[in-house]
């Protein structure tokens, strides 16, 4: 079944994408909640025309994106969590965390955006990759520190 994105989804696609997805799964999920539309060739037609009219404003918010990317630039965060004898946390750090300390920075980036590369289970540096736009993503060294 081909879906017509209405907002980005993680995992799925992003806005005015077209994708294909299990029949269900569009049906009973996708298209009730408002997450996408039906893949017809007058909806194809109305969501080319819409993306040729804001390619420039496209432009504007991709730009945007890349200077915060730089403006973060190798942004180190400190996380500090209670942690065993061993190194090992207690809990995990959330992509929460992780925009509540760059809002702390200067940066306002949404949760939903940062993805953790490799989930912490220890005290050590790990990566995460911030998705700023659909062509630009930004990697930050997320730093585990017991309290």
């Amino acid at each position: 079944m081909e879906i017509i994105l209405t907002q980005n989804i993680k995992g799925l696609g992003f806005k005015n994408d077209i994708v294909s997805v299990k029949p269900g799964y569009g049906r009973n999920y996708l298209i009730p909640q408002g997450y996408a539309i039906l893949a017809t060739e007058s909806n194809k037609k109305m969501i080319a025309e819409n993306i040729k009219q804001a390619a420039h404003k496209a432009e504007k918010i991709k730009a945007d994106a890349e200077a915060l990317a730089a403006s973060i630039g190798s942004t180190k965060l400190a996380i500090s969590t209670k942690a065993g004898e061993n190194g090992k946390i207690f809990g995990s750090i959330t992509p929460l965390q992780l925009s509540e300390a760059l809002k702390e920075k200067g940066f306002d980036i949404d949760r939903k955006q940062i993805s953790l590369d490799t989930e912490a289970k220890f005290v050590g540096e790990y990566t995460a990759t911030i998705a700023l736009h659909k062509e630009v993503k930004h990697e930050i060294i997320v730093e585990v520190v017991a309290e």
